[in-house]
């Protein structure tokens, strides 16, 4: 195999990878990610010891021990595009040898969590429970620029969901992708926990149904989203990362899952009044559903 070119992966002069400024012994074998960087030393502090810190731009990085568990917590920020350099960079950094640049005979499998906040799209979910992804359903066609294994896709859910929404011609196609049943297996029989289908929208307002000065192109999708089921799944909630994460980690053969505080709920037009407290009890169970 030819050595990755310098243009194609980039490195610091420590050999760490360029925007996540980590390399391979720096990172645990789980990681969890966050979109907000305040929110790495907000679970970081309940560590017993912390052996790595980092900051390059909004890619804040602590590894430490939790319960004697070596845990990686690194903020990511918002959106695809961020998921696509931060997973991209987390296999590299453990997959790649940068001395050779060419991929390592043996790969390591992370086992990564992306704890978030999100809005509802079932009435019966309330603010402040816990919604935890069994697949991400894409509208931000990322996965769509990769030749990857067409079995990581669950097609049948995404040409039904066409067939729903009458979806548009013009955006791209809805991609599918199952979370990892060890990891999802870990929330089970938990009180306010809910498993459903996250819908990931390549923006806050127009792609999520919001109207402000400019109209949504598909003013009903909410609606037609909360309505969706496939053999009994339903469209738990709206964000902007996890179809990404799954599609990228099982591509390149990591185990992911995702697990959101809800702060709203767009059906009911209710928002939490105990957004800080929310997220607190999410990340104290999350260590203890990891350890």
């Amino acid at each position: 195999m030819k050595p990755f070119e310098e243009s194609e992966l980039i490195l610091t002069p420590e050999n760490r990878l360029y925007h996540i400024n980590l390399k391979d012994e720096d990172i645990a074998d789980t990681v969890i990610v966050v979109g907000d960087q305040n929110r790495v030393s907000a679970i970081s502090k309940y560590f017993s010891k912390l052996d790595y810190t980092s900051e390059h731009r909004e890619f804040i990085a602590h590894t430490g021990y939790y319960n004697n568990k070596r845990i990686t917590v690194l903020s990511t920020g918002i959106g695809t595009d961020n998921i696509d350099i931060v997973l991209t960079e987390l296999d590299a950094a453990v997959n790649i040898d940068p001395i050779t640049r060419k991929e390592k005979t043996n790969k390591r499998q992370l086992k990564i969590i992306r704890l978030g906040t999100s809005g509802a799209l079932q009435p019966e979910i309330n603010v402040n429970d816990i919604v935890i992804s069994t697949h991400g359903l894409g509208f931000d066609g990322l996965l769509n620029f990769y030749n990857v294994d067409d079995n990581i896709f669950e097609h049948p859910i995404s040409k039904e969901f066409i067939k729903h929404t009458n979806w548009l011609d013009t955006l791209p196609y809805p991609y599918c992708v199952k979370g990892s049943d060890e990891l999802i297996s870990k929330f089970k029989g938990l009180n306010n926990v809910h498993f459903g289908i996250t819908a990931t929208a390549p923006g806050f307002y127009g792609p999520q149904g919001r109207q402000l000065r400019l109209k949504s192109a598909m003013p009903q999708l909410n609606e037609l989203l909360t309505s969706f089921n496939y053999k009994g799944l339903k469209i738990t909630n709206f964000e902007m990362e996890t179809s990404a994460l799954y599609g990228l980690g099982k591509a390149l053969g990591h185990q992911c899952v995702t697990a959101c505080v809800i702060i709203a709920n767009r059906i009911n037009r209710q928002f939490t009044k105990n957004y800080s407290e929310s997220v607190e009890k999410l990340i104290q169970l999350s260590l203890e559903k990891l350890t």
